[in-house]
């Protein structure tokens, strides 16, 4: 493994880092290991006793960090290290896990990854047994990144390296590699960057670098338009836990493979389509399926709808419905059973519920201007056995409300009350 020389500068944060993956340091990340929120003040004022001030700093903050972690990396985060940008942006372990597989199906032993950050996707890499070159401009990242790859027993397949990504993604610098991984940075100074080409390096630059290599799959935001998907990518919109986490374009898989698909992780579910089919519209049927967000952001809300033999409530809407006894289990979507289809009247709606001893709503929209807050806010219903989930939508163009209940299950955004 390349290892990343250590500033001069005490006051630099790399080498503030190290100072954690000392013996000292270490002692401490293991006392702070399960520190209560409430118990940190009293932990900093007993430790700074016998510790540097700064190191008690550094390792109460790792520690915080660690936790926050747990989320995305499971077990691993108890031994792994991040900055505050790190735990935000890396990927989350599932996700990163599967298309390391993908890339490990494809052949792929030997792939550089651009913009590695504190090196999750590396390290899911690695474990898939590939040879990863892991590349940020940042050498506090590159330390945490090289420090993660250590921890976790994988030196010996991860190289990190601290270089601008700019350098790396040549034709010339990439010869000898089967694979790329790009993750170009989304976030600024003032937030969020949406426009592909404002990414850190632009889309345009990755694209260019990923034709250099016979494979590459280039990160990008969910909410990528489609018309910024290059010619001869695949677009995979992942979600995970019913919640939509990224898009890859993917370049190499074969060709006549269909341009967009939506991937449900857990179980590695996947839709495929052109993204340009529309389904057809009619009246509510006795059931009412939502799509997973990855297959609306991939535009196959149609081949959806053609699994289910069902049809839209609204051609604009991504709300599926269908007749008939209760339908089998669909990866792909959610559904419900619909027990009422009401016009767009609070009062009404109110009285709806009441009536039938709702104390308990979840509100879910779509089409619909009004918030499932304010909605809820509005009602006012009083306390009751009976739980129902009501849509703000439209149904053929006019704004509806339909209310039924899981069947069997609910995921996703909700808005409970009661």
């Amino acid at each position: 493994m390349t290892r990343v020389a250590a500033p001069n500068d005490p006051a630099d944060p790399a080498a503030a880092f190290r100072a954690l993956l000392t013996g000292t340091g270490q002692d401490l990340l293991a006392v702070l290991r399960d520190l209560p929120p409430d118990g940190e003040l009293a932990a900093v004022t007993r430790l700074r006793r016998t510790h540097p001030p700064a190191l008690v700093t550094a390792a109460v903050a790792q520690a915080r960090l660690r936790q926050r972690a747990a989320a995305k990396f499971g077990a691993d985060a108890a031994r792994m290290y991040f900055t505050p940008g790190g735990v935000e942006q890396a990927t989350r372990a599932p996700v990163a896990a599967w298309r390391a597989g993908r890339f490990a199906a494809l052949g792929v032993r030997h792939l550089a990854d651009l913009g590695c950050g504190i090196g999750g996707d590396a390290i899911a890499l690695a474990r898939a047994g590939i040879s990863v070159l892991a590349v940020d401009r940042d050498p506090l990242t590159c330390a945490v990144a090289e420090a993660n790859a250590e921890a976790l027993g994988l030196g010996d397949r991860i190289e990190v390296r601290h270089a601008d990504v700019t350098d790396i993604g040549t034709a010339a610098r990439l010869a000898g590699f089967d694979a790329l991984f790009a993750d170009p940075a989304r976030r600024g100074g003032r937030g969020r960057i949406f426009d592909p080409e404002a990414y850190l390096p632009p889309l345009s630059w990755a694209v260019a670098a990923a034709r250099h290599v016979p494979y590459a799959a280039l990160k990008t935001a969910p909410g990528i338009p489609h018309e910024a998907v290059p010619d001869g990518a695949v677009a995979e919109w992942v979600s995970h836990r019913g919640e939509v986490k990224e898009a890859v374009l993917w370049f190499g898989t074969g060709a006549g493979a269909p341009p967009r698909s939506a991937t449900l992780l857990p179980g590695g579910a996947v839709l495929t389509g052109t993204g340009e089919r529309r389904a057809p519209a009619g009246p509510p049927g006795r059931w009412l399926h939502e799509p997973d967000g990855a297959v609306i952001r991939a535009h196959l809300v149609a081949e959806a709808a053609e699994r289910l033999g069902g049809r839209l409530l609204d051609p604009t809407i991504a709300y599926i419905t269908t007749d008939g006894p209760p339908p089998p289990a669909d990866p792909f979507t959610t559904a419900y059973a619909l027990d009422d289809v009401l016009p767009f009247n609070v009062k009404r709606l109110r009285a709806h519920l009441r009536d039938r001893g709702v104390g308990t709503v979840t509100v879910k929209k779509r089409g619909a201007a009004l918030m499932p807050e304010e909605l809820i806010r509005r009602l006012k219903l009083p306390p009751g056995p009976a739980s129902a989930t009501v849509f703000l939508t439209r149904v053929a163009g006019t704004a509806a409300m339909l209310v039924g209940h899981p069947a069997p299950a609910t995921d996703g955004d909700s808005h409970p009350t009661g």
